[in-house]
Formats: C-alpha cells, sequence, structure tokens
C-alpha cells in the first residue's frame, strides 16, 4: 500500500513542540556548553506517561517491543523500540518496571501502547498520571542532585532507578544520558514540579548549572546519536491497515489526530514506507532480542541477517554551508534557509546522500555543535558507504528549487565520547 506525497505532509509547516520550556535562557551557545562543562536541567515533563499494572502487563508490553524482557528487573528501565510487522519503528521511548505486575510507558509509546491495549482485552488497567520530568545532565549532574537530596545517587547502575527526596518530594531519580554525559531524569507529582526545579536550581548554582532551551535541546541528541521520531525519522504510522483505527483512537483520547511530521528535503518517493526507519538502520540493532515473539520479528529476522544500512554521522563541509547563508545576501534565489543551531520546530529533512551521482543514503535534520564547530547531520546510509572519512555529498534543497550539493565526510556516531555508563563511585 502506498500513501501520496500530499497526505504525508510535504512541504507543509511543521509544527511546534510545547516542550522544553523557553526557547533559551542564557544563550543556546552557552546551554550547548553545559553538557560538556557544567551541567544542566532540560524540562521533559511535556511527554505522555502511562501505567500499566495487572497479571497481563508484562506479557503484553513484552509482544510489543523488540527488547528482551528476560531478567527485567524491578527498578530497572529499558529503551524500548515499537515495531509494526514489516519491522520499522512506530514508536520508541523508555519503559520502568516499578512492580512485578506494573510498568510506565513514556514518551511516544505510550500513545502506541494505549491504542494496542484497546485493541486487545487484557487483565490490566493504564492510567496516564501527571509528572514532571527533569533532565539533569552533564560532569557536574552527580554533585547537583547529591546537594539538593542530601544522599547519594552513585550506587545506582545506567538504566535503573530510586526513590530520593527533594524539597520534601518524592522524586523517582532514573539514571540514563540523552546527552551521552552521566546524568539522571527526575520524575514526581506535576503539582510539586516548580519546587522541585528551584531546588535543583538552587543546588546547581555553585557549579554553573543552565537551564536548557527548545533552540539547542535537540543538538545533545545528534551530538550523542540519539535519532528522534519527528526531527530525524518519520513514525511507521501512515500507509498500513492499522493507520485508521489508530488516528481515531488519537483524536478521542488525545483530541489531536496522529502527529506526523512534515517531510522536506531533496528526496522524494511516492511511497510513504521510504520514509520509515527500522531499529537496524538507526543503531538499535543490539536492543533486539529474538528470545520472544513479538510485532515485526519475522522481517527483523531477515534484516539483522543481511543489513543493508546504518547510521553515522555527516560532517557538512564549512565552505559550503557558509555559502548557503551567503545567498540570503545575494539577488535572486536563495538556497534554502539551514536554520541554526538546529530547526525549531517538528519536520524531517529527506535529503539524498550522493557518491559519485549515486543515492547511497538520506541525511535528516542538520544541527550546528557550537563545541565541534561543525554542522553535523545524522546520516542513514549503505553500510558499503559507513565507513569513516568516507566523502559523500549531500543535496541541499526542495526539487525545483535552487538546490546547493553540501561536500560531507562519514564520521562516527556517536560523534562525541558516551560518558553514560560512567563508573559513579569514581566520578570526583
Amino acid at each position: 500500500m502506498s500513501m501520496s506525497l500530499p497526505q504525508i505532509a510535504r512541504n507543509v509547516p511543521g509544527f511546534y513542540t510545547g516542550g522544553w520550556g523557553g526557547p533559551e535562557y542564557t544563550d543556546w551557545m552557552d546551554e550547548q556548553l553545559s553538557w560538556k562543562n557544567t551541567c544542566y536541567i532540560g524540562d521533559w515533563s511535556y511527554l505522555w506517561t502511562a501505567t500499566f499494572k495487572g497479571p497481563d502487563a508484562f506479557t503484553f508490553l513484552r509482544g510489543l517491543s523488540v527488547n528482551s524482557f528476560e531478567n527485567f528487573a524491578v527498578g530497572q528501565a529499558k529503551h524500548m523500540i515499537n515495531c509494526n510487522g514489516y519491522g520499522k519503528v512506530v514508536t520508541e521511548g523508555i519503559v520502568l518496571r516499578l512492580g512485578a505486575d506494573e510498568f510506565c510507558t513514556q514518551s511516544i509509546p505510550t500513545w502506541w501502547c494505549g491504542f494496542q491495549f484497546e485493541q486487545n482485552k487484557c487483565d490490566m488497567e493504564m492510567m496516564r498520571p501527571d509528572i514532571f520530568k527533569y533532565q539533569v545532565q552533564g560532569p557536574y549532574s552527580l554533585r547537583v542532585i547529591e546537594k539538593a537530596c542530601g544522599e547519594s545517587v552513585r550506587d545506582v547502575p545506567f538504566m535503573h532507578f530510586k526513590t530520593i527526596r527533594i524539597a520534601e518530594v518524592e522524586v523517582l531519580a532514573l539514571r540514563q544520558g540523552m546527552s551521552g554525559e552521566v546524568g539522571f531524569e527526575l520524575q514526581g507529582p506535576a503539582d510539586d514540579g516548580l519546587k522541585v526545579h528551584a531546588a535543583i536550581m538552587e543546588a546547581g548554582q555553585d557549579y554553573g548549572i543552565r537551564q536548557l532551551g527548545l533552540r539547542t535541546a535537540m543538538i545533545n541528541h545528534l551530538e550523542a546519536c540519539f535519532p528522534t521520531s519527528a526531527y530525524h525519522f518519520v513514525m511507521a504510522v501512515g500507509g498500513y491497515d492499522y493507520s485508521e483505527a489508530y488516528n481515531a483512537y488519537m483524536v478521542e483520547r488525545y483530541h489531536m489526530p496522529i502527529l506526523y511530521a512534515p517531510t522536506r528535503g531533496s528526496f522524494e518517493s511516492e511511497d510513504i514506507r521510504d520514509y520509515h526507519r527500522s531499529p537496524i538502520e538507526l543503531g538499535w540493532g543490539k536492543n533486539i532480542k529474538f528470545d520472544h515473539d513479538f510485532v515485526g520479528r519475522r522481517a527483523l529476522e531477515a534484516e539483522m541477517a543481511s543489513p543493508k544500512r546504518g547510521i553515522v554521522t555527516l560532517e557538512y563541509n564549512k565552505d559550503d554551508v557558509v555559502d548557503i547563508y551567503a545567498s540570503m545576501f545575494e539577488p535572486g534565489e536563495h538556497y534554502q534557509f539551514m536554520d541554526i543551531p538546529t530547526v525549531q520546530h517538528h519536520v524531517c529533512q529527506y535529503n539524498k546522500v550522493l557518491k559519485d551521482g549515486k543515492l547511497v543514503g538520506i541525511s535528516s535534520n542538520p544541527g550546528y555543535s557550537y563545541y565541534f564547530r561543525k554542522m553535523l547531520s545524522l546520516t542513514v546510509i549503505d553500510l558499503a558507504y559507513g565507513v569513516t572519512g568516507t566523502e559523500v555529498t549531500v543535496v541541499w534543497g526542495e526539487p525545483g528549487h535552487r538546490q546547493k550539493e553540501i561536500r560531507a565526510t562519514v564520521a562516527r556516531a556517536p560523534c562525541k565520547k558516551d560518558n553514560r555508563r560512567l563508573d559513579l563511585h569514581q566520578v570526583p
């Protein structure tokens, strides 16, 4: 089944997210350096949350997830990936095991799991708690959190959580690291959010804490190679037999249709499935475990046996990027604007990546790293061309308009060192 481009929101305005608070607090360059030099607090409270509790909760969520649930302990979290029958990513996010038969999904899996829950009779209940989510990330994040709660959190392994108290509020502290650095996500009742936020800011004053704004928040996903739907790929929703029912569910439960991210860029296809990505292509192959039956298993088994594409970082040639900005000051048609540090709304760039004129990959939204002083993009590319140092060309600009061929070099993904799993007892 195919879906024409107008139905997938081709070349329409993107939509802004309500998350992350203000656009910037100090300035975006200063905030970008915070997760390398000091730390930041970022507000992810806008993300959706649901709890699933009951005898069927374990089996239900396992059947929707490519991840293994064996040895999934209470107090542990996983990066849960949900696929459709074609092995393409529908949603991905975090799932926490709160009890023997109680789990909490966060971010977009809340929609998909909720939809599946209503489609299937299960012996469990689903609830949607209203909570705050503050990520505290960076080299000094540990000191800030320990100062705020008055106890050690160094006993928390990566992707595990414990309960602490901040400003007399009971807070769940999940150790993760969306910045690629040591960090925690603090969660608790939404009504207590401002009080906890103020306590974290006060505790962080001596450590140079920054608030993270919308304008630069997604750069940490880019540098740390965390592909994100509506920025780096389109959720595999449209064009399948469940699309209409899923859309009706979203309208009824969340009062909005499925959020198709508009697509732009030099790549075009009449089949929406060409815009979808598998977890293998996005670098999440290690999450896939074939120790259970799950939606999309057969497709992923075949792809795992003979993978075709993987994810890399592309470094754009600086002179070619400068030429794009220079066109804004010249008469005639300018090149498509390349937002800096990155696009400020949900829209997916799908730009052709060429080698000797041959299509070898698709580059997603570019972003400027002030730390590396480079324009970067996460790119799904044929494995033969994904070798570090390979030179390729990115076609920038919509068909029918002025286009720029940008020279680019393949770099590893993530492009920065991954410090998430450091032994906290060794962190000063």
